[in-house]
């Protein structure tokens, strides 16, 4: 296991201090200086990738590929996006147009909150740093990032590139634990970005509101997947475990649990075995296409959670806690208060849950809390209707599990325990934006249209208060003022017709 450099307590403060005199500069006022950071982002990615898959190989046991699909391909198509966008989305905003108030010119503009703190987990570090660092480059910010401790190999070299492709300055590396992180949350800091559990989750908020600082939380969660039996079984199970096992199942988004009819448990899990073979033909354990879990630790806390299953085993089960490995596993008949539901397993492996229909399914999701995701398998519009209009989540996929955090333009963010707030893409951008009422009210409005309000108050005076005031809207069993409007000309319409119809008509049989 590689060594970590913790940054060192005091220094702490300097770097948040420097960031906010290097904000303060009025540098990052400029787009083209924006535009040259997001791309030294990129570049940052381009030129080290190969430096970088090897630390996370030495941190995680990650495929070379999982790498490439899940950290740098989302964060090359953040970096172009965005890069692209930014002129659009820095433009003013107009309102929509009032009569009473277009002359002063209102609208929004957008500026930068100022320093930006991201706390990054260990799962896809290369994606949670470097994306929410983009949309925060975007929006004229100071950004500080604090990797993962648990990822010491990657950790060690993000803080040694960045500072290589990116304003010293501005844009800084704080590596430690507990101790460092607790110091970074005393600092008042514009903006938090958490990204982890819910326990620590709630600890950021707490040292975030005695700064009233806003934060952003993505904390993961129990996804569930509820699979109708008439879709197709193949691509069923081939979706289920690629998003279960892919990085060892270590993905906020990855499916939790499925939710499947009991009568179709057996034909489900027949295809699962089919499709594991295929994936891992010499086992998971030689296999180049298999992560590992990220500390002993963590392995130790989910083989304990097997051990403790009263489903039964049907694929994978082997464990080595030294070696942080936990097979690929599949267990079926979980009962709903089972040690695999207690809470999110974040690990390789896939309970299923046998239930008696769509309904049961339905009253099992919303007995948990809010996910990040609520994954359907079904070809049935209704039936996805159906279950997607009676839950809540932060995303709602059908057929699919996981890749929404890589299209573009769709933010990742979940619900209440799963969290709030957005990052990625414009609304991660929109999050990092302070939106300043910008309004120029020109002196000769007082004499047309506002002198009215300044005292001594007048009688008549109440007139004009009610002509800048908007008209409710119709109470609610009646007919609108518009509809009103409409009849009246219709019907107007339709005498003044008849009319021309009967002159003409008496017109011809004078003749």
């Amino acid at each position: 296991m590689a060594t970590l450099t913790y940054t060192r307590i005091e220094d702490i403060p300097k770097i948040h201090a420097t960031a906010r005199e290097a904000f303060a500069s009025g540098r990052t006022k400029s787009i083209a200086f924006r535009k040259a950071q997001i791309a030294q982002v990129g570049y940052l990615l381009k030129d080290n990738e190969q430096r970088i898959k090897d630390a996370l190989k030495s941190d995680l046991g990650r495929p070379y590929l999982e790498t490439e699909l899940l950290d740098f391909a989302a964060v090359y198509g953040e970096v172009r996006m965005v890069y692209d966008k930014i002129d659009q989305w820095v433009k003013p905003q107009r309102i929509d147009f009032h009569f009473n108030w277009f002359p002063m010119g209102p609208k929004l503009v957008a500026e930068p909150k100022g320093v930006i703190l991201n706390i990054a987990p260990f799962n896809v570090p290369v994606f949670l740093l470097l994306s929410p660092l983009v949309s925060a480059i975007a929006a004229g910010n100071g950004a500080v990032l604090k990797p993962s401790e648990q990822t010491p190999a990657f950790s060690q070299l993000i803080a040694e590139l960045l500072p290589k492709y990116l304003d010293r300055e501005l844009y800084a590396v704080i590596n430690g634990g507990v101790a460092e992180t607790t110091k970074m949350l005393e600092l008042p800091w514009d903006h938090i970005l958490y990204t982890g559990n819910g326990r620590i989750g709630r600890i950021i908020a707490a040292a975030a509101a005695k700064h009233l600082t806003p934060t952003t939380l993505e904390l993961g969660g129990q996804n569930p997947v509820v699979v109708d039996p008439k879709m197709d079984v193949h691509l069923t199970a081939k979706r289920l475990l690629w998003g279960r096992f892919s990085n060892a199942g270590q993905i906020c988004l990855a499916p939790e649990y499925v939710l499947v009819p009991a009568h179709f448990q057996d034909t489900l899990i027949e295809e699962m075995k089919k499709v594991y073979n295929t994936f891992y033909p010499d086992g998971p354990e030689n296999s180049d296409s298999f992560a590992r879990v990220v500390t002993t630790a963590h392995t130790q806390r989910i083989k304990k959670r097997l051990d403790e299953t009263k489903g039964k085993i049907v694929l994978g089960g082997a464990t080595d806690v030294e070696k942080r490995y936990i097979a690929p596993t599949v267990v079926r008949d979980v009962p709903v208060d089972d040690s695999l539901l207690t809470e999110e397993i974040f690990g390789p492996v896939l309970p299923i849950v046998p239930v008696k229909d769509v309904d049961e399914a339905i009253s099992i999701i919303r007995s948990k809390d809010y996910p990040l995701a609520v994954y359907v398998f079904s070809n049935d519009p209704k039936f996805e209707e159906k279950v997607f209009s009676n839950t809540k989540s932060g995303a709602a996929v059908t057929n699919e599990t996981v890749i929404t955090a890589g299209v573009p333009g769709l933010p990742v963010g979940g619900i209440g325990p799963s969290g709030y707030g957005y990052y990625t893409g414009k609304h991660c951008f929109e999050q990092f934006t302070h939106w300043r009422v910008s309004l120029k009210n020109p002196g000769w409005v007082d004499k047309v249209a506002f002198g009215f309000r300044y005292p001594p108050y007048k009688p008549d005076y109440k007139k004009y208060v009610k002509g800048i005031t908007s008209s409710l809207p119709p109470r609610p069993g009646t007919q609108s003022g518009t509809a009103k409007r409409w009849a009246f000309w219709l019907l107007f319409a339709l005498v003044g017709a008849g009319s021309v119809v009967l002159t003409r008509s008496r017109g011809q049989l004078k003749a």
